[in-house]
This record gives structure tokens, C-alpha cells and sequence, in this order.
């Protein structure tokens, strides 16, 4: 039995928001978002999201989540389960299809997990995952071992707030004031800040991409699928954006995905 076509509720709990989705398959049907403070015994922040889109689906069949934060754990099961979906839970050891070569899987964040599982899934290894949030992540996927890892570096709001609270003068940059920063030469303090954070997490975004290219290249993992996905695509140069394909809401489709295949591995 196939179940390519299940619908399902996904929800990725972050450190400071939870994104969710109703998927059919591994298509985005709607999304929403709350924040992950919602998350306490005794409240049910999906509950009136999903009476609101019920009307995109005829029933839902299963929810799936991941979480980078265990200790809304219990209250993200018992919001779905006061559902009456049925709750997988994405982790290192319940991630079907995705080979993980990674020496300690359980340190793995397990967005970054789905982030592979959907991108092994929908473009084939070698594959490189750039998830462009708070922080930025490389995940790879390789023919040989599978999961094998990444790098963890700043996302680019980390680098305007830590030059904000680390500095005197320096102001807080707004996020529309990084988009298509303009010359070479700051000649103003907004300017010059400006061309420091755009123009810098493109430069470090290349440089760490031309690294793994470079290892995968050298192990004949050739050539090389680079996915993103994320926030801050925008503000990256667009000669760097054509070096790759964005795919939104990469983590809930990981979550879809491995619902169906949970499911098609128990008949």
C-alpha cells in the first residue's frame, strides 16, 4: 500500500517559534506559526489553525514533529493527541530511509535531520542543505554514507545584533536594510555596517560551500545538488542565489515524508 497521498499535520518547534503545516504528500497545503511559549500543559495552540484549513483536506491522518527543544515534548503529544492524530516523532533513530554515517546521531538536530531525509528524498545524494535561520546550517548527504554531517555557523541577524550589543555607536540594522546594499565603499556608518553583514554572509556562505564542494569533489561525490531553504534567502547577492535551489518549508515536507514512509515500512 502506497501512502503517498496522506494528509499530515507538521510541526517544527524551534528555540523561539514553531512553524506548522498541512501537508497532502509532500505539498505544502497551508502553514502557520506560533510562538514556541505557546507550548504549555492545558493549552492547544493548533487547534483553532486546523479547524480553520480543515476545509483544504477531507481528514487528517497523522501528525509528525521535531523539536529542538525536549521540554515542550510532552505538551506538543498531548495538543495532538487531544486531536486525534497520531503522533511520529522525528529523531536520529525514527528517521526511515535517511542512512546516517554521523558518529553521534542523537546529537543531531532533528530539523536538520528532516532537512536531509526531504532533500535525499526529493533530489538523490550527493546533496548540501543550507538552512538560512537564526543560524545557518550545512547539511550533507552523500551516495555513500548518507547523513555525514555539516557546519553550524551565525545566521545574519546574529551578526547585526551582536555588532548592535557588543558596540557603543553602532545601531540595530532593520532586516529590509540589507537587501540590495549597493557600491563597495560604506560612507556612512549604515552603509559601511550595511555591506559589512550582506555582503560578508554571502562571502563566508561561498566560502564554506566551496569547502564541502571541494571535499565532496575529492571523494568522486559529483556533482554536488546545494538546497536552501530558510528566512534569509533575501539577503544574499543574486548571483549567489542562482548557485542553488530554494525549497520552502523543506523541514515539514522531511516531516511528510517520513510519515509515509513509517507507514508504507509497517505493511
Amino acid at each position: 500500500m502506497s501512502h503517498q497521498s496522506l494528509n499530515v499535520f507538521a510541526v517544527d518547534v524551534g528555540n523561539t517559534h514553531c512553524h506548522y503545516g498541512l501537508l497532502r504528500g509532500d505539498t505544502i497545503l497551508a502553514t502557520g506559526r506560533c510562538a514556541t511559549a505557546e507550548l504549555n500543559p492545558g493549552k492547544n495552540p493548533f487547534r483553532h489553525w486546523i479547524e480553520h484549513h480543515a476545509n483544504k483536506v477531507d481528514s487528517l491522518y497523522d501528525a509528525a514533529y521535531c523539536s529542538v527543544v525536549p521540554a515542550v515534548n510532552g505538551c506538543i503529544e498531548q495538543a495532538l493527541s487531544e486531536l486525534g492524530l497520531t503522533c511520529f516523532h522525528l529523531q536520529s533513530n525514527s528517521c526511515p530511509g535517511l542512512r546516517i554515517a554521523y558518529p553521534k546521531p542523537q546529537e543531531i538536530g532533528e530539523d536538520r535531520l528532516a532537512n536531509a531525509l526531504a532533500a535525499d528524498a526529493l533530489y538523490g545524494a550527493p546533496v548540501v542543505v543550507i538552512d538560512m535561520g537564526t543560524a545557518v546550517t550545512f547539511d550533507i548527504v552523500t551516495r555513500r554514507g548518507g547523513y555525514e554531517g555539516g557546519i553550524i555557523a551565525p545566521g545574519i541577524a546574529l551578526m547585526t545584533r551582536y555588532l548592535h550589543e557588543q558596540t557603543a555607536l553602532l545601531p540595530q540594522l532593520r532586516a529590509e536594510e540589507l537587501v540590495e546594499v549597493p557600491g563597495g565603499i560604506g560612507q556612512s556608518t549604515i552603509d559601511a555596517m550595511r555591506l559589512g553583514c550582506s555582503v560578508g554572509f554571502s562571502g563566508m556562505l561561498a566560502a564554506l560551500l566551496e569547502r564541502v564542494e571541494s571535499e565532496l569533489a575529492r571523494r568522486n561525490e559529483s556533482p554536488v545538488q546545494v538546497i536552501s531553504t530558510g528566512g534569509t534567502m533575501a539577503f544574499l547577492s543574486r548571483d549567489w542565489m542562482r548557485r542553488m535551489e530554494f525549497v520552502a518549508d523543506l523541514t515539514l515536507r522531511g516531516l511528510a515524508i517520513a510519515v509515509m514512509r513509517s507507514h508504507d515500512e509497517r505493511d
